[in-house]
């Protein structure tokens, strides 16, 4: 699963870049370009378009985008795959290439894409306006003429696929602000907009961590309070600012896309590349020594707090207890092989599995057991912001040193911040840094493995 239910069209995106290859391709190879050698040239476009999209964020279109923006996203594009496609005569030395010719393919190609982004953008918008697909629920708090407008532009403006459920004025009298929490929680809203003017600074951190704890998106209708001080992402309803609290990269289409083609391409290397033999090896020593299953599967919570079945090799002999109590130092329920295993991190290797099958990524906030999430969502604050992405194999946290047994408050609450920084500054290249780090680790040996 890419993306968090109802908050992206996942395949929308991929299917565009898809399609739009596919234009520039056949029209290249149609066209009378004259080009000589056809596999570099169309390597060169294909490549060429991606890298462009991808700096340009010709992809990157919200349910509130609007047409002129559209319009400059296309020019924007063109403007940089025109260049670098007379680069290539250049680059190249392809003198009999007709200028003429690549110039004509440009122009069919920017119509030809230009008529199928704007037909794709339409049926979106009659797709949520009239089948009511991909909505977002929503709450307004306040009562002013900024609030007025946005319910105004909820309402109005059905094709961007909000469903505005219900308006709360904090200057009322009978306003409660734990009876919001629970109306919010009830009727499944997904984002709430909250007035600055009208919320005081209590307040305002009560709503932040509300919504961090619950897998909520939060947003502000802004004025000049102290809010400004945050990291912010303004977006504009209709004209309408509104100001983002926390702008996660991993629920951006590319990125998502990006790690998850890692994702599938690492866990297949090492499923097929060690896995597929060094398995047969540790299911025997694991046997020989405490009889039971080779692997063991566990409930843990993951992305969007949904449950799913985690695999280990089994460590520890047979006991009742493995899913309530956490191994600890010199823990008499581990075995010899086990013990290796642990520290040596070699009993998650199955959890690759998991990755090829989506429930986890390679790195990410590592899954808890179902009665810790339970314990920790209530002490900890903002513990529920690691499910906003995959559970990971390994992570940030645990290459700074906090992975294995919860001794102290200041363990999980260490962890939980190293997994917020995490998700709220994820890059491709923090990725390989912490597997880097984490092999590393693997053979330094770490004072928890165990």
């Amino acid at each position: 699963m890419f993306f968090k239910e109802g908050r992206f069209s996942g395949l929308i995106t991929p299917f565009s870049y898809g399609v739009d290859l596919l234009i520039i391709n056949l029209l290249a190879y149609y066209l009378p370009i004259q080009f000589e050698y056809p596999v570099l040239f169309h390597s060169y476009i294909s490549l060429a378009w991606l890298i462009i999209a991808v700096m340009t964020k010709f992809y990157v279109i919200y349910r509130y985008t609007k047409v002129t923006q559209l319009l400059i996203l296309l020019f924007r594009q063109f403007f940089f795959f025109f260049l670098i496609l007379y680069a290539f005569i250049g680059f190249f030395k392809q003198p009999n290439m007709s200028r003429l010719a690549l110039a004509k393919y440009v122009l069919f190609v920017f119509l030809a894409i230009s008529v199928v982004k704007f037909i794709s953008y339409f049926l979106l918008l009659k797709y949520r306006q009239k089948i009511k697909g991909n909505i977002r629920n929503v709450v307004v708090i306040g009562n002013n003429k900024k609030t007025a407008q946005l319910v105004n532009v909820f309402n109005e403006r059905t094709q961007y696929g909000y469903h505005f459920v219900r308006q709360f004025s904090p200057n009322d009298h009978s306003f409660n602000i734990m009876d919001c929490f629970r109306f919010i929680v009830q009727n499944n809203i997904d984002e709430i907009y909250c007035s600055v003017s009208e919320l005081n600074n209590s307040e305002l951190n009560q709503f932040i961590n509300f919504a961090d704890n619950n897998l909520k998106t939060l947003k502000f209708l802004p004025d000049n309070k102290n809010i400004y001080s945050k990291k912010l992402k303004f977006e504009y309803y209709d004209y309408l600012p509104i100001l983002s609290l926390r702008d996660i990269p991993l629920h951006n289409t590319i990125n998502s896309v990006i790690k998850r083609s890692f994702d599938i391409a690492f866990s297949l290397i090492v499923i097929f590349g060690l896995l597929i033999w060094i398995t047969p090896i540790f299911a025997l020593l694991i046997i020989l020594e405490s009889p039971g299953p080779i692997f063991f599967i566990q409930k843990r919570t993951g992305f969007d707090n949904n449950e799913f079945h985690c695999f280990k090799f089994r460590s520890m002999g047979v006991n009742a207890s493995s899913d309530v109590i956490q191994a600890e130092k010199n823990d008499m329920r581990i075995t010899k092989i086990g013990k290796f295993m642990r520290s040596t991190s070699i009993d998650e290797l199955p959890q690759f599995y998991n990755v090829l099958f989506g429930n986890m990524s390679v790195v990410g906030p590592r899954p808890h057991m179902i009665t810790h999430t339970d314990e920790y969502a209530s002490k900890v604050n903002k513990y529920m912001v690691r499910h906003f992405v995959k559970p990971g194999i390994t992570g940030l946290a645990q290459v700074k040193g906090y992975r294995g047994e919860i001794e102290r408050d200041s363990d999980i609450q260490n962890r939980i911040k190293f997994d917020i920084f995490y998700i709220e500054n994820w890059s491709f290249f923090l990725d390989i840094k912490i597997i880097v780090q984490t092999v590393v680790n693997a053979f330094s040996g770490e004072e928890k493995a165990y």
